[in-house]
């Protein structure tokens, strides 16, 4: 089993950064693909990044290449989301998960369905104002 808190959610205005973090307990993180979800009122859930643990694989939705970086520190079992140059439409509930992901398809377009994987945090809302 694998616990996870998001956190460093807030509201910021467009143009601004925020950086979400994710924690992870009960289980390593090692040789597992942790995603960033999000999800605003009356859409579904889309996949925004993923990184594969056990290296540096990485893939990233189009409408936030450039200005998200995803990020792991294995130490602290902990996963960030770097968000930079904030819109207001990156507005919504963000969640990370974890999956059991092969490396290349953790870098894939796999990467950023989340029927793929199987561990989820509660979320954490972002607001961007214009």
């Amino acid at each position: 089993q694998v616990q996870l808190v998001e956190s460093g959610g807030g509201s910021v205005q467009a143009g601004g950064s925020l950086r979400l973090s994710c924690a992870a307990s009960g289980s390593t993180l090692s040789n597992k693909c942790m995603g960033w979800f999000r999800q605003a009122p009356g859409q579904e859930r889309e996949g925004v990044a993923s990184i594969y643990i056990g290296g540096s694989t990485t893939v990233y939705a189009d409408s936030v290449k450039g200005r998200f970086t995803v990020s792991r520190d294995n130490a602290k079992n902990t996963v960030y989301l770097q968000m930079n140059s904030l819109k207001p439409e990156d507005s919504a509930e963000y969640y990370c998960a974890a999956g059991f992901l092969f490396a290349r398809d953790c870098g894939s377009p796999l990467g950023l369905l989340d029927r793929e994987f199987n561990y989820w945090g509660q979320g954490t809302q972002v607001t961007v104002s214009s």
